[in-house]
């Protein structure tokens, strides 16, 4: 009989209950989940848990941040979609970072792998799946809690609604701004392509239309003549 390889972890149970429940429950489901663990020794306020994200990623302001250099990035494995919408995301590295949940007193550490980016972000980071699988972490988006256990009883990481909806306006703002920036460079590149060739170019000129040739003296048979309007009396 095969003998069950557990994971570490796993002999606790994690549970919700009323003592989870806040004073108040405000549109259940709507507001994200949104934490503040330690990344190698600074708080961050704004991470964003997203179970429906594969990877960990982070913004290299949020690197500038944390005061890590480019050079301590790895190479990354490729390419992403899903979170700039309609577009391919290209890492500009991957980097291994220590994130800690809970208190001095009962704490969990792991090490997550991140996938760093170059655009701006309205999160510090974004831990998905992987970091949820990592730290066996249960949420509760009712509640706006995370549960994992921690060496001596499980941690609770709570959440205010306040902070995930601070977020949420500034991320929806903030892929406004993009899409419209979007929308005005594809219409000026539709204009310029629409546009006429320009008649005068250097080291040449074509006159309009509605001109006329006078000479320039009626005694002089030389040929040299003066353009000007149509419109214009000759004298």
């Amino acid at each position: 009989m095969a003998v069950p390889q557990y994971l570490n972890w796993s002999n606790t149970p994690i549970t919700f209950n009323r003592d989870d429940h806040p004073d108040k429950v405000v549109a259940p489901g709507v507001c994200p989940l949104v934490v503040n663990p330690i990344i190698i020794n600074t708080s961050l306020s704004k991470v964003l848990m997203d179970g429906g994200n594969s990877l960990n990623i982070i913004y290299l302001e949020t690197l500038d941040l944390l005061g890590i250099e480019r050079a301590q990035l790895q190479p990354s494995a490729g390419g992403f979609h899903g979170v700039v919408r309609g577009k391919k995301a290209l890492p500009v590295g991957r980097i291994d970072l220590p994130v800690y949940f809970g208190t001095t007193a009962n704490f969990r550490k792991e090490v997550l792998t991140f996938e760093v980016v170059g655009f701006r972000g309205t999160y510090h980071d974004i831990i998905g799946r992987l970091g949820y699988a990592k730290f066996m972490a249960v949420p509760n988006y009712t509640y706006l809690k995370l549960k994992m256990l921690g060496p001596k009883r499980v941690i609770t990481v709570s959440s205010s609604y306040e902070r995930p909806y601070e977020c949420d306006v500034e991320c929806i703002e903030y892929g406004e701004a993009v899409e419209n920036s979007t929308e005005l460079a594809s219409k000026l590149e539709a204009l310029a392509a629409e546009a006429p060739e320009p008649k005068c170019h250097a080291g040449s000129f074509e006159p309009v239309e509605g001109t006329k040739k006078i000479p320039l003296d009626p005694k002089d048979t030389d040929g040299k003549v003066l353009t000007i309007s149509a419109d214009l009396d000759p004298k």
